[in-house]
C-alpha cells in the first residue's frame, strides 16, 4: 500500500499535503482552457484565411442552381494552383467596391477571350458557349469585349436578374476569394457545386 508521506533519501517525511485553493483552481481551468481554445482559434483562423470558408448565397442571380439563404464551403487553394476555370462558380468582391457583400457568379470567360452576348447567347471567340446549367437564356444583348490578362467575365445563371460582369466589367484573380465547392444546407441541398 503506499505511502501518503513524502520521502526525500530514503527518509519518510510525514507532513499536510499542499492544499488546492480556489485560485489556483481557477488557474489550472483557464489554463487547460487557454491550451485548448487559443490552438482551436487559431486552426481556425488559418483555414478561414488560406482554405476554405463558409458563405450564404443572397439573392436570385444563380437560380435556378443556388438559392438565397443556401450555405456553402469556398475553398480557396486550387487557385494559387491554377486560374479559375469556365463554369467555375466563384465568390468574389465587386470590382468597383472597397468593401461590400461578396459575390457569387460563373466564369463564362477566361483572359485573351473575347466575350459577348447576343439575343441572351454567350458567345466566346465568335463560338456560342454550351451552358447546360441554364434552364432559360436572357441577358440581352453586350460586349464584345476582350477579356484582359489575369481577369475572368463572371454571368449569374438568372441573367435577367444578374449584377455581373455586364455591370463591372471583367473581374481580376485578386479580386476571387475561392471556388463555391459544397452545398451543406439546407440539408436537401447537400452536394458538391456545379
Amino acid at each position: 500500500m503506499p505511502d501518503d508521506n513524502l520521502t526525500l533519501n530514503g527518509t519518510s517525511q510525514a507532513g499536510p499535503k499542499p492544499k488546492l485553493t480556489w485560485r489556483m483552481g481557477i488557474m489550472l481551468v483557464l489554463g487547460e482552457l487557454l491550451e485548448t481554445v487559443i490552438p482551436a482559434v487559431l486552426i481556425a483562423l488559418f483555414i478561414h484565411a488560406f482554405l476554405a470558408q463558409a458563405t450564404r448565397v443572397y439573392g436570385q442571380s444563380m437560380e435556378p442552381n443556388l438559392h438565397t439563404n443556401q450555405r456553402l464551403i469556398v475553398e480557396k487553394v486550387s487557385y494559387h494552383f491554377h486560374g479559375p476555370q469556365r463554369g467555375d462558380i466563384v465568390v468574389l468582391r465587386r470590382p468597383d467596391q472597397s468593401e461590400g457583400d461578396l459575390l457569387i457568379k460563373r466564369v463564362v470567360g477566361l483572359p485573351g477571350e473575347e466575350v459577348s452576348i447576343r439575343d441572351g447567347r454567350v458567345y466566346v471567340d465568335g463560338l456560342p458557349l454550351e451552358e447546360p446549367y441554364l434552364e432559360w437564356d436572357g441577358g440581352g444583348n453586350y460586349g464584345p469585349v476582350r477579356v484582359p490578362p489575369l481577369h475572368v467575365f463572371v454571368l449569374g445563371d438568372n441573367r435577367d436578374a444578374s449584377n455581373d460582369s455586364r455591370v463591372f466589367g471583367p473581374v481580376h484573380r485578386d479580386e476571387i476569394l475561392g471556388r463555391a465547392w459544397l452545398s451543406y444546407w439546407p440539408p436537401d441541398e447537400i452536394g458538391l457545386v456545379q
